[in-house]
């Protein structure tokens, strides 16, 4: 690896981890990634086969919720029982997708949390950045809540989110 590729990755690598737990205590619901209301965008990304998929085609028609996740997040691993509560209370009225993000973990390793724990949701993984980019995704442990419309109606960092109260308010409206 040249050293500008290994000084890059280093970075990013960086980014996810070293600011994560501070950013995730201090922020709270609606202050993270896009700004509510606004329309979510579409990100290319890979299903666990390495096919392009985008984003959007996993959140369109009805509501949604999309975590920014890794298999080393604690975080994200404390918040995953209410992912899957969600889901199988609510997954006929609501998409849940996962978004794995490409920083310190492979797609094998995500394809290995999947055996472990099969959820009923997908897990996309995004290897180049992109939806990370698009939904301003600075660390993992971000949850953002779609309407049926596709507007950003919730976000979120970290344990403290009430995902499963969030997500029965979005689909009462």
């Amino acid at each position: 690896m040249r050293a500008s590729a290994f000084v890059h990755r280093l970075a990013i690598i960086a980014a996810f981890t070293v600011p994560g737990p501070l950013f995730a205590q201090a922020a709270g619901e609606g202050s993270v990634s896009l700004p509510l209301g606004s329309v979510a965008p579409s990100a290319a990304l890979q299903d666990l086969e390495g096919n392009s998929v985008d984003l959007i085609d996993y959140v369109r028609g009805k509501p949604a919720l999309i975590e920014f996740w890794a298999a080393w997040c604690e975080q994200c691993e404390a918040l995953q029982p209410q992912l899957d509560r969600i889901q199988a209370e609510h997954g006929e009225q609501m998409n849940v997708v996962v978004v794995a993000v490409g920083v310190a973990q492979s797609l094998r390793r995500v394809k290995r949390h999947i055996e472990d724990h099969d959820p009923g949701y997908p897990y996309l993984y995004d290897a180049r950045g992109a939806a990370v980019r698009a939904y301003n995704a600075q660390t993992t442990s971000i949850v953002v809540m779609l309407d049926g419309d596709g507007n950003v109606a919730y976000t979120g960092v970290g344990t403290s989110q009430d995902l499963v109260g969030a997500a029965e308010e979005l689909l009462r409206r």
